[in-house]
């Protein structure tokens, strides 16, 4: 049984009756379709809503394969709607669909529709469905499980937590179906099978016209290197090493760009601590969600500083944080997180276990004058707090122990 994910619940909740589209956008296997099923469990139930108003197609079942088109769409669901009253209309990983947007469109101008739709793409969200339905989509981004939530899904199903589960956490992610499997083998299985799942369907498919074994080996080589300085160049240079087939930066850009359609990655700009504006560089990359660290790493090794960077990152977008890459004239801040106009500084360490990390962690907001709370999150137990800067315990931060002020 999988945990009623309440704070994404919450959110779509306020747009149950609004005549917006409400859009569910996510990597694969995130828990897009059991939201889907919460939202109808939750109509049914509370709001009383017949089984019979509610319209469900999932364009990943066979059973749904004869629907191949817009209008084979528009004519099954129409035929569904019998009276005036308001019906919800919930069709999962809609991308399938060529030109959805036009039924999309038609339902909402023309019938009492509250609509769900999910997606695997964050594409469906651009381009002909942005011009056709401007101002009247609703997204919510939903990712991966939390840690929170991964130490909710042990505790409601009654089940014993891995031994360490923070470091389980650190190693495998929070992909929801992971949790079905014990030994790391099984877990770094799975996780490939949806890393590979993502390439076959949403990246390398037919009509896509990219070399698949050439954007494998680049799009590990981006996610291996995940929370580190990001350089085209670089990558371009890894890849010539060894490849006869030569590639350019230009194809380097077009793949981080599929990698972040696909939901599977964000890239993530520098902000200019003293002058106060965001740099248009893209910095560093960030993955989705760690399991895919490991999927992608075929010697079973994580740099568990880069890791943990990961994890803090996720969290913060969780949380409803804009999160950039903090530039100072010296140096820079891993992020700096960013709500209604007010922020805070944070430095994420694995342990400050000498005199010389906890000296460059906690120095690296010497040059900082901006007044913001200012935080370094480590795995120490103990209270680093110094000269006005928070120290926090990373799991206490997870679990909501503690938590960020902005100014």
């Amino acid at each position: 049984m999988l945990i009623k994910r309440t704070q994404y619940l919450e959110k779509i909740r306020r747009f149950y009756e609004s005549n917006l589209i409400k859009v569910l956008t996510g990597v694969r296997r995130c828990g897009k379709s059991v939201l889907l099923t919460q939202i109808k469990d939750e109509l049914i139930s509370e709001k009383k809503i017949s089984e019979d108003h509610i319209i469900t197609i999932n364009f990943e079942d066979i059973r749904f394969s004869k629907i191949k088109n817009f209008n084979k769409l528009n004519d099954y669901i129409l035929k569904k709607i019998n009276d005036n009253n308001k019906y919800y209309i919930f069709l999962d990983e809609i991308q399938h669909i060529k030109q959805f947007e036009k039924v999309l469109a038609s339902l909402k101008a023309t019938q009492n529709v509250s609509i769900f739709v999910t997606g695997s793409n964050s594409k469906i969200l651009s381009g002909k469905l942005a011009s056709l339905l401007v101002g009247r989509c609703k997204e919510f981004k939903i990712m991966p499980f939390t840690y929170s939530e991964f130490v909710k899904y042990y505790e409601e199903n009654k089940l014993e937590l891995p031994k360490k589960p923070l470091q389980n956490f650190i190693r495998f992610g929070g992909m929801p179906q992971r949790m079905d499997y014990v030994l790391e083998e099984d877990i770094k299985e799975y996780l490939k099978s949806i890393y590979y799942g993502i390439i076959e369907k949403d990246i390398c498919n037919a009509k896509s016209m990219i070399n698949k074994e050439t954007f494998i080996t680049i799009s590990k080589y981006i996610i291996n290197n995940t929370a580190k300085e990001f350089s085209a160049q670089s990558i371009v240079d890894y890849y010539n090493l060894n490849n006869p087939n030569k590639i350019c930066r230009k194809t380097v850009y077009r793949y981080l760009e599929k990698l972040e359609r696909a939901c599977l990655i964000s890239r993530v700009k520098r902000y200019d601590i003293a002058a106060k504006r965001t740099l248009k560089q893209i910095e560093k990359q960030f993955v989705v969600d760690n399991g895919f660290l490991l999927a992608c790493n075929d010697s079973n090794k994580i740099f568990v500083s880069h890791a943990l960077e990961n994890l803090v990152y996720n969290e913060l977008l969780y949380r409803g944080y804009d999160v950039k890459i903090g530039k100072t004239y010296k140096g820079e801040i891993d992020f700096v997180a960013i709500k209604d106009g007010k922020k805070c500084f944070i430095q994420v360490a694995y342990l400050l276990s000498s005199d010389d990390v906890i000296e460059r962690e906690f120095n690296a907001f010497n040059s900082v004058r901006d007044s913001s709370p200012k935080y370094v999150f480590s795995l120490d137990e103990y209270d680093m707090s110094q000269n006005g800067i928070t120290h926090f315990n990373i799991e206490d931060w997870l679990l909501n122990k503690v938590n960020i002020t902005l100014n």
